[in-house]
């Protein structure tokens, strides 16, 4: 499928439901945002893979985009001043194509910062898979950090670009935040991967409770 962004771009992206997974009907539905784009990021990258393959069969429809400029997306990389419209533009498909459902935003590296950035009404709760913190400024992440919605950042224990502890550290002082760390993970998640997910289905479930 396409999405359009507020500022004129097609960006490509895929759907996937539960009755296609043998999840029976959804009951969420999750975004999912891909690694860096310079660096090889693209929504088929490794976790988000894996989230879009395991989660439908949970019950929680699953969209993954292309940021811009990444294969079949318009536009070109903008060193995250364009991509939070691409978040924005995927919450609009999402919401459209499953109205009414708890909706997850998640993001692993590149992608998780991107959608910490993104102070939205439509999640119901953040998933901040490895996020470095630092392709924006601390002050995009200042309204999300301060949102009573529920967050969750899984981080890896031996992550090569920034370490659980630092990102700990740096977000001590957020609300309604849990911190959990996968042992022997990379940045990664090289044969972690399972851990990923049902960390992501479980906070998926709470996400569900809640809304009652």
């Amino acid at each position: 499928m396409r999405l359009a962004t507020a500022d004129g771009l097609a960006l490509e992206a895929e759907w996937r439901t539960p009755d296609h997974a043998g999840g029976g009907a959804a009951r969420a539905v999750a975004v999912l945002c891909h690694p860096h784009p310079q660096y090889g990021g693209t929504m088929r990258s490794i976790v988000i893979s894996a989230l879009f393959d395991a989660l439908p069969a949970q019950g929680v429809a699953c969209l993954r985009f292309n940021f811009r400029g990444v294969e079949a997306s318009e536009g070109a990389y903008s060193e995250g001043t364009g991509e939070p419209l691409d978040v924005l533009a995927a919450l609009d498909a999402a919401t459209g194509l499953a109205p009414g459902l708890p909706l997850l935003l998640a993001g692993w590296s590149f992608g998780a910062d991107m959608a910490l950035a993104t102070d939205d009404p439509r999640p119901a709760g953040w998933l901040a898979i490895a996020p470095p913190l630092r392709f924006l400024p601390a002050e995009r992440f200042a309204p999300v950090a301060h949102d009573a919605r529920p967050k969750l950042f899984v981080l890896a224990a031996n992550d090569e670009f920034r370490s659980p502890d630092s990102v700990a550290e740096e977000t001590r002082d957020w609300v309604t935040t849990r911190v959990e760390v996968v042992p022997g993970a990379s940045h990664f998640f090289v044969g972690r991967t399972e851990r990923v997910v049902a960390l992501a289905a479980d906070f998926t479930d709470g996400l569900v409770r809640a809304s009652g």
